[in-house]
């Protein structure tokens, strides 16, 4: 499902109108029209009352305007609705001025909403069954003030359910920020597609609920948009997963090489296997130190543990050779788990990017070596796929974290096209992006998962789904999905926090069969 920002949206609009004859005003309608149905289904028609009661809370833009047809359509289904105007009626322009005199014609009660009026505001909506927030749309950027910020503040404690039409009035459109107060809806009906800011946090914690709505776009024009961000879906993953034949044997599903583990680390080298394991992998190898081996080979039955040369606990710079050995014969190598960063390990790494042939996933230490050298990863001989964390993308880059965090979709595209590979930007909603600027985000996953381990897992899934021969773009997207899906499993199973991340492993499995069998709970759901 492709996400949109507020420029790809607004130009899917231009076309509609330039290109197949759709209106603005026919748009407006159709979304004012899925929002009456959105808010049907969320009013409590057994609260006693003769009447449903609906606030309205609309803008001077086309968002206002979609509220005042939502308002003429429930007014006609027989609910008492008022309309609160935010904005003087001189200011209401276009498509929305035709719709603020089609609501008034319909005899709908309109207050314009100043400064004097504001005290009362959340008094009077705790009378409501539902509240609509139709005050900003998706092109709304900078921080929110004056009476609408109140509108925003009286919506948040009327203690009444909202339904935001497109995306959370205050929730930037295009990455998710929140610069001051923000709608926090119980539900959101997007019109077209969802748009990037409601998926990425912190505006998906404003949404809700999300039902995308069809408002009149043909598909072809979405087809041919040239929108580049997609949110990953079950079925997306579902048409990915290799099949297995009756007649199939280990060999098929890939030989993966794990290089990781240091003393102080070994439980990373055995995570890694793990998620190589239980993401269906053929054949798993765990290169590890000599001094970690008797830790690692017993936990790790299932797989091929190798002892290689090491020195103070950690890789020894002689044991790259083995190594090189060792990749020759696998489908994919996963390395960075645990190294350390000593000497060692970072020669170790950056003979291994300079040199191997086999495609990589490169994680935690194996990152670390490359930060301030990262014209290493263009000049690889092999794909990579790299998994950092916020700190770790921020040292990449030479940036701060709070830079990756605030715009986490650009920093994920930005570094897959400086270093040319695939990068994986870990933490709530992972974003993956290739070096051509195709970029996804991913769903599942939860805040129990931020916890130690996790993310070796994921290398490991990653790595267990190259080895099953998928791209290694795909296999990141794939692998993020399933591992943030086991996570949730996890929480399910085990409650909210204190699941480990060798139980998210152990998950695995049980989110391949939800998601080959449709049992899965979407983020956005397709409004009827």
């Amino acid at each position: 499902m492709r996400l949109a920002t507020s420029e790809e949206m607004a130009a899917l609009d231009r076309r509609a109108a330039d290109e197949f004859g759709i209106s603005t005003l026919m748009l407006m309608e159709a979304a004012g029209r899925q929002v009456a149905s959105a808010a049907g289904r969320m009013v409590d028609r057994g609260s006693g009352r003769p009447s449903t009661r609906v606030f309205v809370i609309a803008g001077r833009g086309n968002n206002g305007g979609d509220g005042l047809v939502a308002a003429r359509v429930l007014a006609a289904a027989g609910c008492r609705v008022t309309v609160i105007l935010v904005a003087r009626e001189a200011d209401v322009a276009g498509d929305a001025a035709v719709n603020l005199a089609a609501a008034r014609r319909a005899g709908i009660e309109i207050s314009p909403l100043d400064s004097t009026g504001v005290p009362g505001l959340r008094g009077a909506m705790t009378g409501a069954d539902l509240v609509i927030d139709g005050l900003f749309g998706t092109g709304f950027h900078g921080p929110v003030v004056g009476v609408a910020a109140k509108a925003i503040e009286a919506m948040n404690t009327c203690g009444r359910p909202v339904l935001a039409i497109d995306i959370p009035s205050g929730v930037h459109g295009d990455d998710g920020a929140v610069d001051g107060a923000a709608v926090r809806a119980d539900a959101t009906v997007t019109m077209g597609l969802p748009k990037v800011g409601m998926i990425l946090p912190p505006g998906a914690e404003h949404a809700g609920r999300i039902w995308v709505a069809d408002v009149g776009h043909p598909q072809r024009l979405i087809d041919g948009a040239g929108i580049r961000t997609s949110l990953v879906t079950r079925a997306m993953v579902d048409a990915v997963i290799p099949a297995r034949r009756m007649d199939v044997h280990k060999g098929d599903f890939g030989r993966v090489l794990v290089v990781a583990g240091a003393v102080g680390y070994a439980g990373a080298a055995v995570l890694c296997s793990l998620g190589a394991l239980r993401a269906g992998a053929g054949l798993v190898t765990v290169g590890v130190p000599a001094a970690v081996y008797p830790i690692v080979a017993p936990s790790v039955v299932e797989a091929m543990p190798m002892p290689l040369a090491d020195h103070e606990g950690a890789l020894a710079e002689a044991a790259a050779d083995q190594i090189r050995d060792l990749a020759s014969a696998a489908d994919v190598v996963a390395c960075g788990p645990g190294l350390s960063r000593l000497p060692g390990p970072s020669a170790v790494v950056r003979g291994l990017v300079a040199e191997c042939a086999t495609p990589m996933v490169l994680d935690a230490d194996a990152l670390n070596v490359l930060a301030g050298a990262t014209e290493a990863l263009r000049a690889a001989r092999a794909p990579i796929v790299i998994t950092p964390h916020p700190g770790e993308m921020a040292r990449l880059l030479g940036v701060k974290v709070e830079e990756v965090q605030r715009r986490r979709l650009r920093t994920a595209r930005t570094a897959a096209e400086r270093f040319r590979v695939v990068v994986v930007l870990k933490g709530a909603r992972t974003v993956i992006a290739d070096p051509e600027g195709e970029a996804f985000v991913v769903p599942t996953g939860n805040p129990g998962m931020a916890t130690g381990g996790m993310g070796d897992v994921l290398t490991g899934v990653i790595a267990g789904l190259i080895g099953q021969r998928l791209s290694p773009l795909t296999a990141a997207w794939a692998a993020a999905y399933l591992h943030g899906l086991a996570g949730d499993l996890a929480a399910t199973a085990r409650g909210p926090a204190g699941f480990l991340a060798r139980e998210v492993a152990d998950h695995l499995p049980a989110a391949l069969r939800a998601v080959r069998v449709g049992s899965v709970d979407e983020v956005a759901t397709r409004l009827a």
